[in-house]
């Protein structure tokens, strides 16, 4: 069987996905993960966007070991120098440089004539395969370029020294019988086509995105570019767990194998839900909560006589445990060590006791604890930032014949300060009252709540986006009480903001 190589994007194009901003802990975490998941090249980022994207990338190419770490760069020299700077330290490192190729962008974004744009492609593969041979080109917005024209750029591309050959449906345009037959016209009409790896990153903005890969497989392409549950630009990207278990569940059709561990599907795409505080919709293909459940009479009595009559595969098989419920409040270290291990996490001893005294003091407070619990407290007391702001106490009070009122204590910069304030409701009364402690008033663009596991005593995780100063930033946070998550999850997109002004400064001197 010929294998197909997984290009995961998560960190890259979909941490672009509104909302899914991931400080450097949580990105290093993901990689990982992804290392973990089988994954064979992690796009960790564009390090010429930014200081802070060149040090995330730099520290996921020191940090994996068993995937190839890739560096998006446009097709000029001083970002590839860039992307080359950080990925240098990783095993194998790839540069991805890119230039766009239909003529709407020639004409409108670049404003360069079809020859300029093969000059500086040419240019590009050029000195990006002087720092390595492992180099990737994309034709951006390939899907609505001409094909005579895309298929010269490609034999460049391959002659100037790219061994991994992108085809791009930037927007989601394509439909799978027409982009299928675009790859076998390039694998054809292209005379050095059998020197480079053919590659597909798929948008989903009509739906199509997996569909588009699949069908480029089909038609010879051998490398997928994806995301974990799909997240990425507007409509985000082809979700890696459902090309994955498409070329598995139908194997018979495809005929392919890739090195992902299936197991570790679902684990990865809980830990990203996480990490960027958007749960997993419950119809999600694959990896939603409604997956694998049957409420149909009919489709139960099957399955109770034979699961295969209406499950295609198992749960089991993307590593969704039957057993929900992992300790207790009398469960030791070594349990709790054994079964974080068995999640993927590798911790230090000062990260295991502080997640084990945090579970402690859950347990004192929840009858049952699942492995979403154990997650979010991981997350919470491991992968966060350095904190400018902590919570030290916090007391409302509120009902239809009371004010609303909010009384905090914080530690700011190290020194302790009280205020109590009022609001409309007990959220915006801390809200109210946070905001007066720390003296900044940025605007709320967003607040969600949502239960980590069912029950009424289930823990709340709280996702809240604030902007200030043409800045935004991304909180999370969990606990059994909504109202501290809250004021937890408003404190961490403090902090988050509070660090990006850091390194502003730090790039500015």
């Amino acid at each position: 069987m010929e294998r197909v190589q997984i290009f995961d994007t998560t960190l890259r194009d979909g941490e672009q996905s509104p909302g899914a901003t991931m400080n450097l802990r949580e990105k290093v975490r993901l990689a990982r993960q992804l290392e973990s998941l089988g994954v064979d090249i992690i796009e960790a980022g564009f390090p010429a966007s930014s200081q802070g994207d060149f040090e995330s990338v730099r520290e996921i190419a020191n940090a994996v070991k068993n995937s190839q770490v890739a560096g998006l760069c446009r097709a000029t020299r001083g970002d590839i120098d860039r992307a080359w700077e950080a990925i240098k330290g990783g095993v194998d490192p790839r540069i991805h440089t890119f230039i766009a190729t239909s003529d709407i962008h020639m004409k409108h974004k670049l404003r360069k004539s079809r020859e300029q744009v093969l000059e500086m492609a040419e240019a590009a593969v050029r000195h990006a395969a002087s720092l390595t041979s492992n180099v990737e080109f994309s034709a951006e917005d390939a899907s609505r370029s001409d094909w005579d024209f895309l298929a010269r750029m490609t034999e460049l591309a391959i002659s100037s020294g790219a061994r991994v050959i992108n085809i791009p449906d930037t927007v989601g345009y394509a439909q799978p019988d027409e982009f299928a037959a675009l790859i076998r016209f390039l694998l054809e009409k292209v005379p050095n086509s059998d020197k480079a790896v053919f590659s597909v990153h798929c948008h989903n903005d009509l739906g199509l995105g997996v569909a588009n890969t699949l069908a480029a497989i089909g038609a010879g392409a051998r490398q997928a570019e994806v995301t974990l549950s799909g997240i990425g630009e507007r409509a985000g990207n082809a979700a890696l767990e459902e090309v994955i278990m498409a070329l598995d569940v139908r194997a018979d059709h495809y005929k392919l194998e890739t090195g992902i561990k299936k197991e570790q599907l679902f684990p990865s795409c809980r830990l990203l839900s996480l990490i960027i505080g958007q749960p997993i919709p419950p119809y999600k293909a694959i990896t939603g909560a409604n997956a694998f459940a049957h409420e149909s009479g009919i489709h139960q009595d099957g399955v109770l006589k034979n699961r295969q009559t209406y499950e295609i595969m198992t749960p089991e098989s993307i590593g969704r445990a039957e057993e929900d419920m992992v300790i207790g409040k009398h469960s030791g270290r070594h349990a709790l060590e054994k079964r974080l291990t068995g999640l993927g996490y590798s911790l230090s001893e000062e990260h295991l006791n502080q997640v084990f005294i945090a579970v402690k003091k859950l347990a004192d407070r929840k009858k049952e604890i699942f492995v979403e619990d154990i997650e979010a407290v991981v997350l919470e007391e491991v992968f966060r930032i350095p904190d400018k702001y902590k919570l030290a106490y916090l007391a409302t009070t509120s009902g239809d014949q009371a004010i609303p009122t909010a009384v905090i204590k914080m530690e700011i910069d190290g020194e302790y300060k009280q205020l109590a304030d009022f609001g409309t409701g007990p959220i915006d009364a801390v809200f109210n009252t946070i905001s007066r402690l720390v003296e900044r008033q940025p605007e709320l663009l967003k607040y969600s709540v949502n239960a980590i596991t069912g029950g009424t005593d289930a823990q709340g995780e709280v996702t809240v986006k604030l902007e200030e100063d043409a800045r935004t930033a991304v909180g999370r946070a969990s606990d059994p009480d909504i109202i501290v998550a809250s004021a937890k999850a408003y404190i961490n997109a403090l902090n988050q903001l509070a660090k990006k002004e850091e390194e502003k400064v730090c790039v500015r001197l």
